[in-house]
C-alpha cells in the first residue's frame, strides 16, 4: 500500500518531489539529521527522503522539535524586518530634497552596502538611486501639472539644469517639461457616454487618438478623472465623431476573442509605454503574474514598477491590464473594480473556448 501524509492525502514521494525540485508549495520540509524546517523552494542542500518530515504550519514544524530555516525564512521574520528596514528608506527617500547616497542609507539602517542595496532591490526591484529619480520624477510632474513655471518646477524637483530634464524628457516624462505643464492646454477631447455591461461607459479622444477609456462609475466620476489627466484641455461631447469608437468597445465586451485595436494617445514614460504595449501581447483568455509581466519587459526585477505602469493605465480594456494577476493567481487590485476584472477574465476565457 503506497504511504500517504496528512497533508491533503498527498504521497509522499510526490512532496519529496517538490522540495527537490524546489518547486513553492503550502507545506513544510523538515530534515531530522539538522533539526531545521525549510520551505520547499529553499535553496539549501537537500538531504536524503528518508530523513524528511512535512508539516502544514510552522506552529506544527517547531511543536515537533524542528527549528526555522536562516536561508528561506519560513516564518518570515527576516522578511518583516526586511520590509520594514526598506519601508523608512522610501520615507527618507520621499522626505529628502537631494537624492540620498547609497553609503548614507545604508548606514541609516544598519547594514553594508551590499547587503542593503540587495535587500532594497527585492522589495522594490529597482535600486535606491532608481527609486528616488521616479519620487523626484513625481514631484516635477506634479508641480507642472499644478501649473509651475518649468524652470521653477525643475528647480524644486531637485534637478540642476533645464538641459538635464530636457535630455532624460523621454524617459521622465514621456513628454516635454512644456507639454506636461499645459496639461492638454490647446487640445480638444473629444468624449461620448455609453451603457456597458458594467455600468457607464466613457470614452475620450484627442486628435491622435482614444485618451481615456473608463466604465463602472458615475458620469461625473468618469469625466472627473479625464480632467485630471488633462487639467487644461477642452473637453467636449461629441457621440458623433466616436460612434465607431464606442461601437468597437461595445463589441469587444460583448464578445472579447480579439484585441480592441484602436488609435491610441498614450503618454506616460518611457517603461510606461512599455509596459503597456507589453500587455498588448497577452491573448484574450489568457493571464501573466506581474513577474511575467516584469520579465517580458525586459526588468524581471521591476515588478512593483509594472504595477504601478498597470494601475495609471488610461485606456483599459485596449491596454488589458486586467490580464496581469498576482503570482499565487489573485486578482489583485484593478482601477474599476476586482469583481470586474473577474468578469472580464471570465467573459474573455468562454470567448475564446467556446
Amino acid at each position: 500500500m503506497q504511504e500517504t501524509h496528512s497533508i491533503d492525502r498527498v504521497p509522499d514521494e510526490h512532496l519529496w518531489e517538490q522540495v527537490i525540485t524546489r518547486q513553492p508549495g503550502d507545506f513544510l520540509y523538515a530534515v531530522t539529521t539538522m533539526g531545521v524546517f525549510c520551505r520547499p523552494g529553499c535553496r539549501a542542500p537537500r538531504r536524503l527522503p528518508n530523513n524528511g518530515r512535512y508539516s502544514r504550519s510552522v506552529a506544527e514544524a517547531e511543536a515537533a522539535g524542528f527549528r526555522a530555516c536562516k536561508r528561506c525564512d519560513p516564518k518570515g521574520e527576516r522578511a518583516a524586518i526586511a520590509q520594514a528596514v526598506v519601508r523608512d528608506a522610501c520615507a527618507h527617500i520621499e522626505a529628502s530634497e537631494a537624492i540620498p547616497s547609497l553609503e548614507t542609507l545604508a548606514t541609516r539602517a544598519g547594514y553594508s552596502r551590499f547587503h542593503f542595496l540587495r535587500m532594497f532591490r527585492d522589495h522594490t526591484g529597482v535600486t535606491p538611486r532608481s527609486y528616488a529619480e521616479g519620487v523626484r520624477a513625481r514631484r516635477l510632474s506634479a508641480a507642472l501639472a499644478g501649473g509651475t513655471r518649468v524652470a521653477d518646477a525643475v528647480a524644486d524637483a531637485g534637478y540642476g539644469s533645464e538641459s538635464r530634464v530636457y535630455e532624460k524628457t523621454a524617459t521622465l516624462l514621456g513628454m516635454t517639461p512644456g507639454a506636461a505643464r499645459r496639461g492638454g492646454q490647446g487640445e480638444t477631447i473629444r468624449t461620448a457616454f455609453a451603457d456597458c455591461p458594467f455600468g457607464r461607459l466613457l470614452v475620450g479622444a484627442t486628435d491622435k487618438g482614444v485618451c481615456f477609456i473608463g466604465f463602472a462609475e458615475p458620469d461625473d466620476a468618469l469625466l472627473g478623472d479625464l480632467r485630471q489627466r488633462f487639467p487644461r484641455a477642452k473637453v467636449v461631447a461629441d457621440d458623433t465623431a466616436l460612434a465607431e469608437t464606442v461601437h468597437a468597445v461595445l463589441a469587444f465586451l460583448q464578445e472579447p476573442k480579439q484585441a480592441l485595436d484602436l488609435p491610441l494617445d498614450l503618454r506616460g514614460t518611457a517603461f510606461q509605454q512599455r509596459v503597456w504595449r507589453t500587455l498588448c501581447l497577452i491573448p484574450p483568455g489568457e493571464t501573466r503574474t506581474y513577474a511575467q509581466l516584469a520579465a517580458m519587459v525586459g526588468n524581471p526585477a521591476a515588478i512593483r514598477a509594472v504595477a504601478r505602469s498597470c494601475a495609471v493605465n488610461p485606456v483599459s480594456l485596449a491596454v488589458p491590464c486586467h490580464r496581469v494577476i498576482g503570482s499565487d493567481g489573485g486578482l489583485t487590485g484593478y482601477r474599476w473594480g476586482v469583481p470586474r476584472k473577474r468578469a472580464l477574465l471570465q467573459r474573455e476565457r468562454a470567448a475564446t473556448e467556446g
